[in-house]
């Protein structure tokens, strides 16, 4: 297996050195620059799979140089080395790309294991840059953002079923981007250069969903002054998406049921039975073992739907991608209100942090354009963030408030730093020791974090 190549920049060339022969020891292909310029060259001249970089440099900070390398290796996952464990900093550096941060004096086994991660990062990152040139730009998949672990399975995922005719049920609560990931299966499939259509089930009266998915015969009922053709006839060859199929009609669950068995359908109001050849993707905000247990869902359709099921994760499950997304969130909406050079202070970004994002990856879009529309200067503020979020009027007791607020930021401390106590402790700005005694307290792990 061919060696991941290591850039680390450090102008203390005693602990450059250090760095160099722990991680060759590691096996790793280490490439050491002693200041700024040569890792500029560098960084022409070489794909790397990482790069270490400290904050403090002679002529600039680390976070800068990694900003001007991003410009030639956008998805190089970057670990900043910092002597300064303020949130600040901290904060700072992964809201601005850092893959993650490490405090000097720091663990040559910590350094070796966020290295493992930003190396199997960067491979999937390559993986993910293939699959958007496959499906090409008829859709923006920039917005698929997957540093966190449960997003890089869903999108391992995508690559290697997408080649499939199997059906797919996407599941993932409403705002979670369950469309969007339909759309990237059709497009990295065989028939992206077929048909991708789309309904929302639950969107449509009964009366007229029957008709939208199978079409109907001129006359089949008041109004059909014309033959039409339905959504699996329109999507041929292609891919059909059925989202939010758990408040389907059991009638019509019937009917589905037949046309993915015998895959021919009858239009309404005819007696003519049409082949059809398409890949069905479903999609639910609903527990449909629970549903079907409860009699309002086929569990025979259950069974040939649920053939590959993708679980989406919440935004408050994926709280690493929050940086990412907020800054796609910014571009995307700087260019369609003229306004450049717009970021978010590290209040701001802790405060998205802290937020448990009921509304998922559309709230967070809702959130950021409205803090870029109000904002009157380029560094966006906390007050922008979410300003309606304490009005609510229903109070609780101060004690029980108060520990749902110390085990909600642990949980969010931990998720963020992957299990790290002590970085865990230092964005927090407490002792290691208060932080495990508020761990006891709220029964919370590093176990399920690491």
């Amino acid at each position: 297996m061919e060696q991941q190549k290591i850039l680390v920049v450090d102008d203390d060339r005693n602990l450059l050195e250090l760095i160099q022969i722990r991680l060759e020891a590691s096996d790793y292909a280490v490439t050491p620059a002693s200041n700024e310029d040569l890792a500029r060259e560098l960084i022409l001249e070489n794909r790397f799979s990482a790069a270490v970089i400290d904050l403090q440099l002679v002529n600039q900070d680390g976070i800068t140089l990694m900003e001007e390398i991003h410009r030639k290796q956008p998805d190089l996952p970057v670990i900043i080395l910092t002597a300064h464990g303020s949130i600040e900093s901290a904060v700072d550096a992964m809201s601005r790309g850092a893959f993650t941060y490490l405090t000097k004096p720091f663990d040559s086994r910590e350094l070796l294991l966020q290295l493992k991660r930003a190396t199997a990062q960067n491979q999937l990152n390559d993986e993910i840059h293939r699959l958007r040139e496959f499906i090409g730009e008829k859709y923006d998949f920039s917005n698929i953002i997957a540093r966190s672990e449960s997003m890089q399975h869903v999108l391992e995922l995508v690559i290697r079923i997408a080649a499939t005719d199997s059906n797919v049920a996407i599941y993932g609560a409403s705002g979670t981007g369950k469309e969007l990931i339909a759309k990237a299966l059709h497009l990295s499939s065989p028939r992206k250069d077929q048909p991708f259509m789309a309904i929302n089930c639950a969107a449509i009266p009964e009366s007229l969903l029957e008709s939208e998915l199978f079409g109907h015969a001129k006359g089949a009922f008041t109004g059909a002054v014309k033959k039409s053709l339905g959504l699996f006839a329109r999507a041929d060859h292609g891919t059909l998406f059925l989202d939010e199929i758990g408040d389907m009609p059991l009638s019509l669950q019937a009917k589905l049921l037949r046309v993915l068995q015998e895959r021919t359908i009858q239009p309404l109001g005819s007696e003519e039975t049409v082949p059809v050849d398409v890949r069905v993707i479903v999609a639910t905000n609903k527990n449909l073992k629970e549903e079907v247990e409860k009699g309002r869902f086929r569990e025979d359709l259950f069974y040939r739907i649920h053939v590959i099921p993708i679980e989406l994760p919440s935004l408050k499950e994926r709280k690493e991608d929050i940086p990412l997304l907020a800054g796609f969130f910014i571009n995307k909406f700087s260019q369609r209100m003229a306004k450049t050079g717009l970021s978010l202070t590290p209040a701001a970004m802790q405060k998205l942090m802290l937020h448990d994002w009921p509304g998922n990856v559309r709230e967070l879009e809702n959130t950021i354009e409205y803090a870029m529309t109000m904002a009157d200067t380029e560094k966006i503020g906390e007050e922008f963030i979410l300003p309606a979020e304490s009005d609510g009027n229903a109070l609780t007791p101060f004690q029980d408030a108060r520990n749902k607020f110390e085990k909600e930021y642990l949980v969010d401390l931990l998720k963020t730093t992957r299990g790290n106590v002590s970085k865990a402790a230092t964005l927090a700005g407490k002792y290691r020791a208060d932080l495990y005694n508020l761990m006891k307290k709220h029964g919370v792990t590093t176990d399920e974090y690491k």
